[in-house]
């Protein structure tokens, strides 16, 4: 090998060393998700597929998760760094003396809808579904929070009703058609699955910031992504990278078209309809927030929603300030 020939290799080894220096030296966070195929967690599957993460030093690994208080656990456990999961958990762990954080919110909508299976013609409000048994995705989720709450508004007792966990996606139509549930509360794709087929119809929607006042009485901040206020406290460097990629995702979602969004999924997020899921995600990214912020107000709207009817938070205070923070989406440039 003459002298020439030598130093190209040297170069090329070189460079090739700095190119896996990175990759070599990348964080490892692990990050459970209540369900990445659905619309409302979008952020987690997009940031990734958009190399945000790789970007930031960080390797991190999406666990999928169906129901977000499973999700919950694991974090609980330390199994977890971080969940990508709904904010009214924070409030409902401090009641029982756990504290947990939102660090990026999400949104600003709760981005799902109360069903009622379209063998039931006669229910037309939640007040109609007294008696009936009705899906969530685990007990303790956030769909099952939501529900009791529009049940208990609309006069209905906790003791009135059943609640079913049931998943998402496949498992939740299938027991909708067997009349296992004959309502229940799910997000996208789900929702545009069932409406299309006439399987089910809307009697609550909560997929934008508007339709959300008029039910539950204000903002209401849904999906985040939280961590434990002892591993944020400790790791900070590392919370500010996963918050410079999430805020990043949220930037592209504004501004990019839902067909451009969808472009990034996966193709089995589709379920065999591109078109229908692109339209879902159009009409629904509006409940995304632009910068990762907490919305003014919401974290009051979802304590008064979750004090309607949880027994956890009889005689408790809740220090709402331990339940979010502003401080690394503040410094996302």
């Amino acid at each position: 090998m003459n002298a020439k020939h030598k130093l190209l290799l040297c170069a090329s080894l070189v460079g090739a060393l700095m190119a896996a220096a990175p990759a070599a030296h990348a964080e490892k966070i692990t990050l459970m998700v209540g369900g990445y195929e659905k619309i409302i967690y979008l952020p987690a599957k997009l940031a990734e597929r958009l190399g945000y993460f790789k970007e930031e030093g960080l390797d991190v690994e999406l666990l999928n998760e169906g129901s977000g208080v499973d999700a919950e656990n694991e974090l609980l456990t330390g199994a977890v760094q971080g969940v990508v999961g709904f904010y009214d958990h924070c409030i409902d762990m401090q009641s029982k003396g756990k504290f947990i954080q939102s660090v990026v919110q999400f949104s600003h909508a709760p981005g799902e809808v109360e069903l009622v299976s379209s063998k039931y013609p006669q229910a037309k409000g939640m007040a109609d579904m007294k008696g009936k048994t009705l899906g969530v995705t685990g007990l303790g989720s956030s769909t099952n929070f939501l529900t009791q709450f529009l049940m208990v508004k609309a006069g209905v007792k906790l003791g009135e009703f059943t609640s079913l966990p049931v998943g998402a996606g496949t498992t939740f139509i299938a027991a909708m058609q067997q009349d296992k549930i004959q309502g229940g509360m799910t997000t996208e794709p789900t929702i545009s699955r069932l409406l299309k087929t006439g399987e089910a119809r809307v009697l609550v929607d909560l997929r934008t910031a508007e339709k959300t006042k008029e039910a539950l009485g204000g903002t209401y901040p849904a999906a985040s992504l939280y961590m434990s206020n002892d591993w944020i406290e400790k790791n900070k460097p590392t919370v500010q990278k996963l918050t410079n990629a999430f805020v990043k995702t949220l930037r592209y979602i504004n501004s990019h078209s839902a067909a451009e969004i969808a472009a990034n999924m996966p193709k089995d997020f589709y379920v065999g309809d591109q078109a229908g899921y692109v339209k879902a995600l159009d009409q629904g990214k509006g409940m995304f927030t632009a910068n990762g912020v907490m919305p003014q107000g919401g974290p009051e709207t979802v304590l008064s929603v979750l004090s309607a009817f949880s027994p956890n938070l009889k005689g408790k205070k809740v220090d709402l300030a331990k339940t979010y923070t502003t401080e690394f989406v503040s410094k996302v440039k």
